[in-house]
């Protein structure tokens, strides 16, 4: 992993060809926004993209893939504290827009 613009863009390696110069890798941008001018808490996009949520989403589906495919306890697990984990994120939007 590579930190492009820290906390919201990054370039992932492909496992198979980690570190290889001049191989393709992913770029994972994520939303990032900036209040429309000092003190203000009204914010605009500067930069479009995902959230963790959706990342978290991803992860969870593939984990349930391959749980299926190969199960066991530690997949399980990972499962259990993906979806945890966006209970919190979801349950802290639901604050902040209360």
């Amino acid at each position: 992993m590579k930190i492009l613009t820290e906390g919201h863009k990054y370039e992932l390696d492909h496992f198979e060809n980690f570190g290889l110069e001049g191989v393709p890798v992913e770029t994972l941008q994520f939303i990032e926004k900036v209040p429309i001018s000092d003190g203000s808490t009204e914010l605009i996009t500067v930069n479009d993209g995902t959230t963790n949520e959706e990342v978290l989403k991803v992860l969870i589906d593939r984990m349930q893939y391959l749980q299926a495919k190969f199960p066991c306890k530690e997949n399980a697990i990972v499962i259990t504290k993906l979806e945890e984990s966006l209970i919190w994120l979801n349950k802290r939007t639901a604050d902040n827009e209360s």
